[in-house]
């Protein structure tokens, strides 16, 4: 079966949908390894009153039976538990007797940086409520959920992913060049996720001064994959590359701007002895400036992407826009949001971090139960350590 997933649902709809299919037969996965990256993903110093309404856990719809998944699709639903006070405004169905002026809390005041404005001219919609629900970052839980299974099934292969805030606000966090092989241990235990105590101080003044100012703050993730093996995507194809298939799915997390690779744009600003990663004995690298890739394929080496998200569309002291109804001016909508959810974020990369190595793993090595996948890696990572001087495996 073809790897791939799909989410469904709008944010104040009855609930989420994640589909996951590909996945191979005899997985051992429980509700509690989803809710747990659930959890991850509601938190963070500078979110909205959303995260106290919401307490995100998954029912199986299909996939699994008795702790193991079936090799069949996964579906997997995530209620949100605000639909009580949104069913007037959300219900499929047409209303009995129409309001003439439509349904309320309309938004026809479209949010500068939202697709409210394009959405609604690309879909010949009057209220751009048709167009946020789906746009909306809450359509994240079900992308989360997706990769929570997929960071179990890369765990069977010893491959391990984290993240931490390296930049939020301004505010840029000093790290130093070597991470901690528990990173998200050691970052969910801060508030912002930054795993630099005097940074992360400094990060929440400025969240509440923004909070107060009715503004919004953006930032930088780091995200990082330990464990992954050498040759995983291909240089033969553009859309083979894994570097651009990690590029298109970081990108595609709401308010992301921008995503590097390693060194990313600095590498444009050196030579070419300060960029690339000298071979060393056993096929090892002096340096992992590239981040882990090479001609579109891993390097055996720490994948390393930073991921640029700018600041959140909706402020509490909105920006000028123009009314859809009327074509006047106006002031933007604003709906219940966060000063930032660069914290949530980094979760957000891992699940699509984790979704993207495992269709790469799966196209590889195929296998539709887990044992028959372990075999074709363990056959494969023979061959490397055959390969490697010293019996050194990538």
């Amino acid at each position: 079966m073809t790897f791939r997933f799909t989410t469904a649902g709008e944010s104040h709809g009855r609930g989420l949908v994640g589909i996951l299919e590909g996945i191979p037969a005899g997985l051992a996965i429980s509700a509690a390894d989803v809710d747990v990256e659930l959890k991850r993903r509601q938190g963070g110093y500078g979110r909205g009153a959303r995260m106290k309404i919401e307490s995100d856990r998954i029912e199986w719809l299909s996939g699994v039976r008795a702790g193991e998944t079936l090799g069949s699709p996964i579906a997997m639903l995530i209620w949100n538990r605000d639909w009580e006070h949104w069913q007037d405004v959300m219900a499929p169905e047409a209303d009995a007797i129409p309001d003439p002026q439509g349904r309320r809390r309309q938004v026809t005041r479209p949010r500068p940086g939202h697709a409210d404005l394009a959405g609604s001219l690309k879909y010949d919609r009057t209220d751009a409520r048709d167009i946020l629900e789906r746009a909306s970052a809450r359509e994240t839980v079900a992308r989360v959920a997706c990769g929570a299974v997929c960071k179990k099934l890369l765990r069977e292969f010893s491959i391990e992913i984290g993240s931490h805030v390296a930049e939020l606000g301004g505010v840029v966090a000093d790290v130093g060049a070597l991470l901690p092989s528990n990173v998200n241990e050691i970052a969910d235990q801060s508030p912002v996720r930054c795993l630099d105590k005097a940074a992360e101080q400094e990060i929440i003044r400025r969240i509440d001064a923004a909070k107060a100012a009715g503004d919004t703050l953006g930032g930088v993730v780091e995200v990082i994959a330990l464990g992954v093996p050498v040759g995983l995507g291909s240089h033969v194809s553009w859309e083979s590359k894994l570097d651009g298939r990690l590029a298109q799915a970081l990108m595609s997390i709401p308010a992301v701007k921008g995503v590097e690779l390693g060194l990313g744009f600095e590498a444009a600003r050196r030579k070419g002895s300060e960029v690339h990663d000298e071979i060393m004995p056993g096929f090892s690298r002096a340096t992992n400036r590239a981040g882990g890739t090479e001609g579109g394929m891993t390097t055996g080496e720490p994948l390393v992407a930073r991921v640029a998200m700018k600041p959140i569309s909706t402020l509490m002291s909105p920006l000028k826009t123009v009314d859809l109804k009327t074509g006047s001016p106006a002031q933007a909508q604003s709906e219940r949001s966060d000063v930032t959810a660069v914290p949530a974020m980094g979760v957000i990369a891992e699940a699509m971090l984790a979704i993207v190595l495992t269709d790469a793993l799966l196209e590889k090595f195929g296998g539709d139960a887990l044992s028959e996948l372990k075999r074709n890696v363990d056959g494969y990572l023979a061959q490397v350590r055959a390969r490697t001087p010293k019996g050194a495996a990538s």
